[in-house]
């Protein structure tokens, strides 16, 4: 299969990006009490800008994605070396062995067809107690993804579908807080976290 993301690995840690994903996960840490035994699965990892922020906090991070690509610039990056274990998969069709005691995303969900099936998968990777925090896009018109479409499947999330379809998988306490609006080609989008607790 290609790897859909190669081309856009050599230019994911912009400054731009870096600075977006800093934001969060300083929003993320705002929100969830970490602490230095937990081991948090980074959904759709890319090349580690969301685990730069959150692996002090934590005793270890498995970096989950399916472009080997993005997982090389990881690997290379010697402040992620001790923490991060970067595991090429697709969890939905080979599940990883264990429990976590959260998963952690940001701007994968929108890459995944069936969020349904992607939101069962991380209940069946939680033990009750555990947790989900989750970045994405608010419904939009389509143009966030339009000069390159590929592996783009949601224009951002209804949040009350995303609760719904949450709260069908065996969360609760569900809490969604606006990150911040941004603008991408000169348009604004804004992008929201979605926090919850496997029950």
């Amino acid at each position: 299969m290609a790897d859909l993301f190669k081309e856009k690995a050599e230019i994911y840690d912009s400054k731009d990006w870096e600075k977006e994903l800093s934001a969060i996960g300083k929003m993320i840490s705002s929100k969830i009490p970490f602490h230095d035994q937990m081991h948090v699965m980074d959904f759709g990892a890319g090349t580690g800008l969301l685990c730069s922020q959150v692996s002090p906090l934590v005793k270890k991070i498995t970096a989950v994605d399916i472009s080997e690509a993005m997982l090389e610039k990881l690997n290379l990056k010697p402040d992620l070396k001790t923490k991060v274990n970067a595991v090429c998969l697709n969890i939905m069709n080979t599940p990883i062995e264990g429990e976590f005691d959260m998963i952690i995303s940001a701007f994968a969900l929108h890459h995944v067809e069936d969020t349904n099936r992607l939101i069962q998968t991380f209940a069946e990777h939680l033990g009750a107690g555990s947790r989900v925090a989750l970045v994405d896009i608010d419904e939009e018109d389509g143009s966030f993804h339009s000069e390159d479409n590929s592996g783009v499947f949601h224009c951002g999330f209804d949040r009350d579908n995303l609760k719904t379809t949450l709260k069908m998988n065996s969360f609760e306490h569900i809490e969604f807080v606006q990150t911040h609006f941004f603008k991408w080609d000169e348009k604004e989008y804004s992008a929201f976290l979605v926090t919850a607790i496997k029950v």
